[in-house]
């Protein structure tokens, strides 16, 4: 029986299978590996507090996601298949290793962020689906 997200190193397994998932797909893994050349290093804490954040409502996370998402969005185009594929991927990764209120809560917000984030960038004049 899978457990719920109950601390730090719950985040920390969650957004490090996600991202290796991400890392690998054929749909979205080149926006990060190429595109974005994320530095891992660097971007996984970023995550792990943004995460917190969501989750638990600690108050570590200050960054603006949609300012990077932008200008990923300005160096190659976004679409709605990018958006669903990043939420396809999260999701299955909660649900692959955790169940119960924590779990529902990032899966609900992880299609929330998706959302905004595909209609401002995509139907505000940022770029066309």
């Amino acid at each position: 029986m899978r457990r719920d997200i109950e601390k730090m190193d719950d985040i920390e397994l969650l957004v490090n299978s996600f991202y290796q998932k991400v890392v690998e797909d054929d749909t979205i893994g080149y926006l990060f590996n190429d595109v974005a050349k994320v530095n891992w290093e660097k971007h996984l804490p970023v995550m792990y507090q943004f995460w917190q954040q969501i989750i638990f409502h600690t108050g570590n996370y200050s960054g603006n996601p949609m300012v990077a998402h932008q200008h990923l969005h300005r160096l190659s185009p976004l679409n709605a298949e990018h958006f669903n594929r990043w939420q396809e991927l999260f999701v299955a990764t909660v649900e692959e290793l955790f169940d119960g209120e924590n779990a529902t809560i990032a899966k609900q917000r992880a299609v929330s962020i998706a959302t905004v984030m595909r209609l401002k960038l995509l139907h505000n004049g940022m770029g066309k689906e």
